[in-house]
């Protein structure tokens, strides 16, 4: 077995996913711990902060555009792969805050490449890309009395909440200034799993 490379954390709601990837990882010589969910990784940091983080996208609960975006915020120094079969490529899905993306039941040789050039800073392609500042992920609210859909913000700067407005055809990451301090938020919405 080789040495061990970097401390692990594997996110992903399916139990088979996460079992094969711990066998392909701990193979290759990774310490590999695993998670069903975004609010069990969370814990899992919690215990111990890894090196990097693989994370499915498509999680219910908290989803992996929702855990990526906290883990960047709160985290900034942790590597992240986000994955899932629900995109195509190489390319970063819009709103992801990942350092680089998996597309899953591709050949794991390419995973395990793109691991090592993210586990060595100032080595690899994938870091020189511009990062973005992370989205909030924020379910909808309702209607107010005149009917329309709106969310509740909560600034990540001053703390304090406000409603916005949705607009329906916007674009999935959006930006507002908050009603308090005037800080830029970016900010998405939560896609439920029902209307999936």
């Amino acid at each position: 077995m080789p040495s061990l490379k970097a401390n692990l954390l594997v996110v992903d709601d399916e139990a088979p996913v996460r079992m094969c990837l711990l066998g392909i990882l701990v193979e290759s010589g990774y310490a590999v711990r695993t998670a069903s969910d975004g609010f069990s990784a969370l814990a899992a940091i919690r215990q111990r902060i890894p090196d990097l983080i693989l994370s499915d996208l498509n999680m219910p609960g908290m989803s992996g555009f929702e855990l990526l975006s906290v883990v960047r915020r709160r985290f900034p120094s942790i590597r992240v792969v986000a994955m899932s079969s629900g995109f195509r490529g190489l390319d970063l899905p819009r709103g992801v805050a990942a350092d680089a993306f998996y597309e899953k039941a591709t050949h794991p040789s390419s995973l395990l490449r793109m691991l090592e050039d993210i586990s060595r800073p100032g080595q690899s392609p994938l870091l020189h890309r511009p990062r973005s500042s992370a989205p909030i992920w924020i379910p909808t609210n309702g209607h107010n009395a005149r009917g329309d859909s709106f969310i509740t913000i909560s600034c990540p700067e001053c703390l304090r909440a406000f409603p916005q407005l949705l607009d329906q055809s916007a674009p999935t990451t959006l930006e507002t200034t908050c009603a308090w301090c005037h800080s830029p938020i970016n900010y998405a919405i939560v896609q439920s799993a029902l209307a999936a």
